[in-house]
C-alpha cells in the first residue's frame, strides 16, 4: 500500500542538522507514527513520504523553509531578571512557557547577564536545514475515528521516538481540542521536534 491521504503511517529515521550533529534516532526505539495529510510532520518530510511503501529506505534534505521556517529575530528578547521572580538557578538552555499577549508560547533562555535574562521563542530549529535518513516500517488506512480526530490512535510507540521533552525535528503541530486523550510524544515542542 503506498501513504496517501490519511494513510496510518510508521516510520523510522535519523535526523542531523545542517552541521551533520545527530539530533534524534528512532531507530533504536519505537518508531514514529503519523496520519499522513494532517499536518503531523513538517512539510518537506511529509512531501517526500507521499507514494512510499512499507520497506522503502530513503534520504532527505529539507530546506528550513518547509521544515520550522525562518528564525525571527523578533522573537528573541531581552527580559528582566526580576520578572522571573524567585527562580533560581538559572541557566542557558533552560526551556519555559511564557504567557505573551499571543497567550502561551514555549521559549528558551539563551544568555543571561546581569541583570537581564534573552529568551528565544523560535522554534530550536527555525532557520535550519535538516537531512534525514528514513525507513518506512509500515502502511494502512487509518480509522474514520483517526481521520476525525486527525492523528493515530495506535497503542505502541511514541511519535518522534517518545520523548515529550525535546523540540526539534520531524513532528508536525497538529493541536487536538477533542476530549480524545492525546498520545504522549507529540506535543508542539516535543519529540523529533513537533512543529508549532
Amino acid at each position: 500500500m503506498k501513504i496517501t491521504q490519511n494513510s496510518a503511517v510508521s516510520i523510522h529515521y535519523r535526523l542531523s542538522d545542517d552541521q551533520g550533529q545527530q539530533i534524534e534516532n528512532s531507530f533504536d526505539g519505537e518508531p514514529l507514527l503519523y496520519l499522513h495529510g494532517s499536518e503531523n510532520l513538517i512539510p518537506g518530510l511529509e512531501a517526500e513520504l507521499e507514494g512510499k511503501e512499507e520497506g522503502d529506505k530513503f534520504d532527505v534534505t529539507v530546506a528550513a523553509e518547509n521544515a520550522y521556517g525562518p528564525s525571527h529575530e523578533g522573537l528573541i528578547q531581552e527580559v528582566p531578571l526580576e520578572a522571573f521572580g524567585d527562580a533560581e538557578d538559572l541557566v542557558p538552555g533552560m526551556r519555559f512557557i511564557a504567557e505573551t499577549e499571543m497567550g502561551q508560547r514555549p521559549v528558551q533562555i539563551t544568555e543571561i547577564r546581569d541583570d537581564v535574562v534573552v529568551v528565544d521563542g523560535n522554534h530550536p530549529l527555525a532557520g535550519k536545514e535538516l537531512s534525514f535518513s528514513v525507513e518506512v516500517v509500515s502502511v494502512r488506512e487509518a480509522t474514520e475515528e483517526e481521520v476525525a480526530h486527525g492523528h493515530l490512535h495506535a497503542s505502541e510507540g511514541g511519535c518522534c521516538g517518545g520523548s515529550g521533552e525535546k523540540e526539534g525535528g520531524c513532528c508536525g503541530g497538529g493541536d487536538h481540542d477533542h476530549e480524545h486523550e492525546k498520545k504522549e510524544g507529540c506535543d508542539g515542542n516535543g519529540g523529533c521536534g513537533c512543529r508549532e
